[in-house]
């Protein structure tokens, strides 16, 4: 766990309005390698109900609260294939890590999960801020009081081709990399 909290930068990754860090794969080798490496623990753990998403990891030592858990869920959906499919709304599974299996035959990011899930249904939507000096694409909530610098939603637009309007919302203050970095796959659009 060390190494992924060192490296935590490597992954999809937010800090929650607790300063929690939840770390999900950006692919399914990645999904895999990060499962495999907490196997130790037993944190809290997400993914859609669908396939096509990150397993994402809550990384507390303590219980997390709600809110947490809701934040997580929106981040899990919004960087799944359910953006790409401008879905508004995500059924999310809530498990703990000690619930998953990798069956011997399962194809790279797939795991079998055990025993009782938890259901949420999130909505899609992202605010843009910064956190650590990146700029990151955080579900609403985890914002609290602070005023995001965008609110997106998923749209019909590439994200490459709103890179420019993105870019001068924000002030041109972020290097086309880092919006691109910052957001989920697929189109995107701007919340009004």
């Amino acid at each position: 766990m060390k190494e992924i909290i060192e490296n935590y930068q490597k992954y999809r990754w937010f800090f929650t309005s607790s300063k929690s860090l939840v770390v999900g794969g950006k692919s399914a080798s990645q999904n895999d390698d990060l499962l495999k490496s907490l196997k130790n623990k037993d944190y809290i753990v997400m993914h859609t109900s669908t396939p096509g998403s990150p397993f994402s990891v809550i990384l507390s030592e303590k219980k997390p609260s709600e809110s947490e858990v809701k934040e997580t869920a929106i981040f899990t959906a919004c960087f799944s294939q359910q953006w790409k499919k401008r879905a508004r709304k995500s059924e999310i599974h809530i498990f703990n890590l000690s619930q998953l299996l990798k069956p011997k035959t399962a194809k790279i990011g797939t795991w079998k999960v055990k025993g009782k899930i938890k259901k949420l249904l999130v909505d899609l939507e992202l605010g843009l801020t910064t956190q650590n000096n990146f700029l990151r694409a955080v579900p609403i909530p985890t914002l609290k009081n602070k005023n995001p610098s965008l609110i997106l939603i998923p749209g019909t637009i590439n994200k490459q081709q709103m890179l420019s309007k993105i870019a001068l919302e924000l002030g041109e203050k972020f290097s086309q990399e880092a919006i691109l970095q910052a957001l989920p796959s697929g189109g995107v659009r701007i919340k009004r």
